[in-house]
C-alpha cells in the first residue's frame, strides 16, 4: 500500500517508517510539511497518508482541508501532540478519518489504520 508520512520531523518519519515497513506496506514516500505533501501527492497518489498538526510552512490542518476540497477521498489519519477534544472534532471536521496521539506505540498506530482502513472499505 502506498502511504504518504507527512512531519516535520525526520526522528518521528522514520519510527512511523519502521512500523509501517514491519506491517508490510510500500512503498512510503515522505514530505516534511504541507507544501512538500501537495507538491507529491499528485505524482505519488497514496493510498493512506499519516499527517502531523504542527509543521512550519504549510500545518496538517491545512494540508487537510486543501487536500480535501480538491475532492481527494484518501484515508488520512492526523498523528500528532494535540490530545484537546476540541482539536480532535477540528481535524475530524476538516477531513480525516483517525486519529493517533504522539508519543504511540507500534501497536497503536497499526491497530488505527487498519480500522481506518477497515471503515473506508465498508463505506466503498
Amino acid at each position: 500500500m502506498k502511504i504518504l508520512l507527512i512531519d516535520d520531523s525526520k526522528t518521528m518519519r522514520n519510527i512511523q517508517k519502521g512500523i509501517l515497513t514491519q506491517m508490510g506496506h510500500s512503498p512510503i514516500e515522505e514530505a516534511v510539511d504541507g507544501l512538500d505533501a501537495m507538491s507529491k501527492v499528485g505524482s505519488f497518489c497514496p493510498e493512506l497518508i499519516l499527517v502531523d498538526w504542527n509543521m512550519p510552512n504549510m500545518d496538517g490542518l491545512t494540508f487537510v482541508k486543501q487536500y480535501r476540497a480538491k475532492g481527494h477521498r484518501t484515508p488520512i489519519i492526523m498523528v500528532t501532540t494535540e490530545a484537546e477534544k476540541s482539536r480532535v472534532i477540528e481535524a475530524i471536521k476538516a477531513g480525516v478519518n483517525n486519529y493517533v496521539v504522539k508519543p504511540f506505540t507500534p501497536d497503536i498506530l497499526s491497530q488505527r489504520i487498519e480500522e481506518t482502513l477497515a471503515r473506508v472499505a465498508q463505506a466503498a
